[in-house]
């Protein structure tokens, strides 16, 4: 379908101030919290969200709870996203006010990673422990050994690898295990539990769950095990998880329901608080898989997290993307 002249002039009109024009150029980069973009844009937060009510009311962005924090994304695919899109790809990134608006964006990744990489490595001995004050680890792994399913996998890929946990659970299935996490001190220590565990086969690796340099379609498992929580944009890395997925594969999450637990945030760096199945339902059609699982483990105790085990595959007749 195409847009009426009306509805076209309405996306021109809200898309046509030169700081909501902003708020979209950044929203295409990724999703982001109002008081981020409050930073990044140097303007008090009643001025910014006025703008942002605008773009939302014409359908340009979406908002989106999350505990205590708002967050903003662009439009979900459509004409009127087309439209805006368009307009984007037609401005010069090096304009003054675009340039200093990546500038600052950037300088809220790093404080971000700042952040989440100084909480890895103060406690990076004792995150199986953290976990477990949640949910039960056995629980949860046997959920997860059957959502995997019985194997044997020709290769499996570990995203946010951490301490290593997945690896030792599912390796042994497999006849080669890649481990993946930005994270030294994580490495090391996942090193150390492979050489303990005997996985010849198991190889740990730097690198960045958004752009892990791996070929499309080289795993038939791909695992992200609690890590979309810490993560500013966790669509895009599902998107290259699922890229990685071979045809007759399987992709598997394992994160929290939406919850109400502020102090995670505050003091453990989780940047969201749980994903809805609707929303990770939909990032799993959009990367192409199909026969979406979920399985839910509630909390041992009230008040506590449930997890979520979502299980999605590429079809054996599904063509590879490009690497």
């Amino acid at each position: 379908m195409l847009l009426a002249m009306d509805q076209a002039v309405d996306v021109l009109r809200a898309a046509g101030e030169p700081t909501r024009l902003r708020i979209l150029a950044l929203l295409r980069r990724e999703e982001l919290a109002v008081l981020e973009l409050c930073r990044i844009l140097d303007q008090s937060q009643p001025r910014v969200s006025r703008h942002l009510k605008l773009l939302a009311e014409a359908g340009l962005v979406e908002r989106f709870p999350d505990g205590a924090w708002v967050f903003y994304r662009l439009g979900a695919a459509g004409e009127a996203r087309d439209l805006v899109d368009e307009v984007l790809k037609g401005i010069d990134p090096t304009d003054p006010a675009l340039a200093r608006d990546a500038e600052r964006l950037e300088s809220v990744r790093a404080e971000r990673a700042s952040d989440a990489g100084a909480y890895f490595e103060r406690n990076a001995a004792l995150w199986d422990q953290i976990r477990s004050l949640y949910v039960s680890e056995a629980d949860v792994e046997t959920a997860i050994l059957e959502a995997a399913g019985p194997g044997p996998f020709k290769r499996l890929v570990d995203l946010g690898t951490g301490a290593g946990r997945m690896l030792t659970l599912l390796a042994p299935k497999s006849d080669a295990a890649l481990g993946l996490d930005l994270s030294q001190q994580m490495l090391n220590i996942a090193r150390s539990r492979v050489a303990r565990s005997g996985l010849d086969a198991c190889e740990l690796r730097h690198g960045d769950i958004f752009a892990t340099r791996l070929p499309a379609g080289s795993a038939d498992l791909v695992v992200v095990h609690q890590v979309l929580h810490y993560l500013g944009d966790p669509a895009a890395a599902l998107e290259e998880a699922a890229r990685l997925v071979a045809p007759g594969g399987r992709l598997l999450i394992v994160d929290f329901a939406p919850h109400k637990l502020e102090f995670l945030r505050e003091q453990h760096q989780h940047r969201r608080l749980g994903f809805p199945d609707a929303a990770m339902e939909r990032w799993l059609r959009d990367a192409s898989l199909a026969k979406v699982r979920v399985t839910s483990l509630p909390p041992a105790q009230a008040g506590g997290l449930t997890v979520k085990i979502w299980t999605a595959e590429r079809g054996r007749n599904a063509q590879r993307s490009a690497a």
